[in-house]
């Protein structure tokens, strides 16, 4: 059991240091650069998930013998991809509907996030 809250522990930390990092590039291309907050998003996203990924499979999660890390991969790929265009489309309607201010895309990303 405690083996279980700690990993647990250790996969929220990783989550939240993801989120930051998502949030934080999505708000320098978006507000900072002037980027459209969409294509901003879908950059901030990946960025985020490539970190996700690396922490996680260091960090939060063991080594399974019976699944290939190809498999492993894929499988987080794929997942990932879902999650992507769930997030692109939840920040298209919120950005439709509130703008593209600073105040808007947090909002959508907030969301996003949430329901991704």
């Amino acid at each position: 059991m405690r083996k279980l809250i700690e990993q647990l522990l250790k996969f929220g930390v990783v989550g939240v240091i993801a989120f930051a990092i998502d949030y934080g590039v999505l708000m320098l291309l978006s507000q900072g650069l002037g980027w459209d907050p969409v294509l901003s998003a879908g950059i901030s996203f990946v960025v985020s998930l490539v970190f996700n990924y690396l922490a996680s499979m260091k960090y939060v999660f063991a080594r399974r013998d019976d699944m290939s890390r190809q498999r492993e991969f894929v499988i987080f790929a794929v997942l990932s991809a879902i999650g992507l265009v769930i997030n692109e489309i939840i920040i298209a309607a919120g950005t439709a509907v509130l703008g593209t201010g600073a105040l808007a895309v947090t909002v959508s990303k907030v969301v996003a996030t949430a329901v991704v």
